[in-house]
């Protein structure tokens, strides 16, 4: 008896996904006690793919979308005969993830599959419905490793490629995959729509603690103009207080800019300094720990520690980016050191720094295009710590709006 190829890596993708799908913890490092999260993709593929059968597929993904043994779900799909796999589709940074930020990779043969490769960076609407339409598939799947702040943009290519299959008449599935720092709460400022763009598109908190599952189901039941009607595929194994080290899963940068998940544990803080003139450590080997400016010396780091915040401590550090600003320049500033992650506060501890930054050193501006207001939702940040504000009463201005997020997220959390 004689076997193709691609009936040869089926074999070892479905024998790879059941595997997973069964293995023990220890397959994979996990918290003590806990076992190993399984994705939805891992229960999909154990599953024999039913969910798909019969369809046309195509995948909305990048780098991230890996089976615990790190193998692209695109790669153990495509060599499955159960899966009609025949389009894939690219976001911010391209499917094989080879563009820097506010980059794409453009439409493409992928080479290793063959599968023709959409881009939808930056489309929306009827346009993108269009690239589905010509896809030629009859579902879209979407897999994509989240950072839990609402301005990474995956979570709008989601909200976007949920709206474009809902105009083009297409089934849409997200198959789920862990908040890597925990579902705990949702923190900080709440979108004004008045300030909507691909870095918040609904008014939901900077911080918002879901998973990508459920941020479909508050798109779909909130937002969206036409509902579409979202399928998902839950995890098992997965819990509310989980941090990315206690799922077992292999970390895969979900951007150039997002190294390790002790990244994403500041990013939805430190990130506000894009809107700033400082560097929020791009083109370095700690982005979004290490911030700073030519001027900038130790007491910033001083002023930052005497605030307490909890779970974090400020260390004067000068580097010199490789590149984006001050790049081939030494610059003074702070490097981040969460020491307790259970009670830091990213949003809180990023105000925090700006409040400081700007009272210790005099070259401090926001960007000219006020950039920090499509970060923070609104005017209000920056206008209260140009007013003299401390961190308390900016703090305190959002808390009304957050807690009505919250009630409504609360009726669309899966996991407990």
């Amino acid at each position: 008896m004689s076997l193709s190829r691609r009936s040869l890596l089926a074999a070892g993708g479905a024998l790879g996904a059941a595997t997973a799908a069964s293995a023990p913890a220890s397959a994979a490092p996990a918290a003590p006690g806990h076992g190993r999260v399984r994705t939805g993709f891992e229960r999909l593929a154990a599953d024999g793919y039913a969910l798909l059968a019969g369809e046309r597929v195509g995948v909305v993904t990048n780098p991230t979308g890996v089976t615990p043994d790190a193998r692209h779900v695109v790669d153990v799909m495509h060599a499955d005969e159960r899966v009609d796999l025949v389009a894939v589709f690219g976001p911010e940074h391209g499917f094989r993830g080879t563009a820097q930020a506010g980059g794409s990779e453009g439409r493409y043969d992928d080479p290793a599959t063959g599968l023709p490769v959409y881009d939808t960076y930056l489309k929306s609407g009827q346009p993108l419905a269009d690239v589905f339409t010509a896809s030629g598939v009859d579902t879209v799947v979407f897999d994509i490793q989240d950072a839990g702040a609402r301005f990474y943009t995956y979570i709008w290519t989601l909200y976007d490629c949920m709206a474009a299959a809902a105009l083009a008449g297409k089934r849409f599935v997200v198959l789920d995959r862990p908040n890597p720092v925990t579902g705990r709460a949702a923190l900080g400022p709440v979108l004004d729509r008045a300030f909507a763009t691909f870095v918040g598109r609904e008014p939901i908190a900077q911080a918002h603690g879901m998973t990508v599952a459920e941020l479909a189901g508050l798109f779909d039941g909130e937002f969206l103009a036409k509902p579409v009607g979202v399928e998902t595929v839950r995890m098992t194994g997965w819990r509310r207080s989980d941090f990315f080290d206690a799922t077992g899963l292999p970390w895969v940068p979900p951007s150039p800019n997002m190294p390790t998940a002790d990244t994403a544990l500041v990013y939805s803080g430190t990130c506000l300094f894009e809107g700033t003139n400082l560097s929020e450590g791009r083109g370095t080997t700690r982005p979004f720990e290490l911030l700073g400016a030519e001027g900038i010396d130790r007491r910033w780091a001083e002023a930052a520690n005497a605030l307490g915040l909890p779970g974090v401590r400020f260390r004067e550090a000068y580097f010199a980016p490789t590149f984006s600003k001050f790049q081939g320049k030494t610059v003074g500033g702070v490097q981040l050191h969460v020491q307790d992650r259970e009670s830091f506060d990213p949003v809180r501890t990023g105000i925090g720094l700006l409040v400081t930054a700007r009272s210790s050193w005099s070259g401090f501006a926001w960007r000219p295009d006020n950039w920090i207001d499509k970060l923070t939702g609104s005017t209000r940040v920056r206008t209260l710590i140009d007013a003299g504000a401390d961190v308390d009463e900016v703090v305190g201005a959002w808390q009304a709006d957050l807690a009505a997020f919250r009630a409504v997220r609360k009726e669309y959390l899966i996991y407990r």
